[in-house]
């Protein structure tokens, strides 16, 4: 078989640097299918040990995210504030984040779960708003981090995307030295019977579609050579003969 291939410079050079561009993307898709991976298993095991119930832990320079905790304290409900745009089932609501005075004195944000849009307004959901010292288990999450395609967080007019502790208590004014920043914490989901607001299940809830994106993008890449080198062939520049032997 012999081979005749004379390639176009230009279509070569921009099927060359995409062909290059393609893969990378593919590439960084697989190295993030192995740290999403690690973090799905790092959340199953730290949010499935032994909860941390001694206050003094929080006082440690740097607690484990995803891990268990069981607390106590008092819930300050006229300082809740609600994450737009989060989703239970298909349906549309908010994520209700409320203050919460631990024993210690030490006020720490508790992301108690999804409510929808009829029941945002705390008046129409008293029976949510427990009063006195509350028992809550929950795990340990770090401040959330702005996406690139995410509004910034506007308190003034309501609306909040992510959970980042210094901005929060900055908004709603509670300034003390007894504020955590260094995290939050996911309220869990208690007992079979689902109330509101909706907590976590335990479950890692984290999505990961980057094998679906890597091949994707590596799909992408092949279908990229096989229109180049069908256009070659379709042009004449690409040529395929069978070598005739004597005899």
């Amino acid at each position: 078989m012999k081979i005749q291939f004379r390639p176009m410079l230009w279509p070569s050079i921009f099927s060359i640097i995409t062909f290059i561009i393609l893969c990378s993307f593919g590439t960084w898709q697989v190295k993030r299918l192995y740290w999403k991976e690690a973090l799905i298993q790092r959340y199953i095991t730290e949010s499935q040990s032994k909860p941390i119930t001694n206050l003094s832990e929080f006082s440690k320079s740097k607690i484990k995210e995803f891990r268990a905790v069981e607390i106590s304290g008092k819930f300050l409900h006229n300082n809740e504030i609600y994450i737009t745009g989060k989703t239970y089932e298909g349906n549309a609501g908010f994520h209700v984040v409320t203050p919460f005075k631990m024993e210690n004195n030490k006020i720490v944000l508790i992301n108690r779960g999804w409510v929808s849009e009829g029941y945002k307004n705390p008046n129409k959901r008293r029976f949510s708003l427990a009063k006195g010292k509350v028992k809550l288990k929950g795990i340990i999450r770090y401040p959330q981090k702005k996406g690139y395609f995410v509004p910034d967080n506007d308190g003034v007019n309501g609306f909040w995307f992510t959970i980042i502790p210094n901005q929060i208590f900055n908004f709603i004014k509670i300034n003390t030295e007894f504020i955590v920043n260094d995290f939050y914490i996911d309220a869990l989901r208690l007992g079979k019977k689902i109330t509101l607001p909706i907590g976590v299940d335990g479950k890692p809830n984290l999505r990961n579609q980057h094998l679906s994106y890597a091949i994707t993008w590596y799909g992408l890449a092949l279908s990229l050579l096989f229109v180049y080198f069908s256009y070659h062939v379709s042009s004449g520049r690409l040529i395929f003969k069978k070598i005739k032997r004597d005899g």
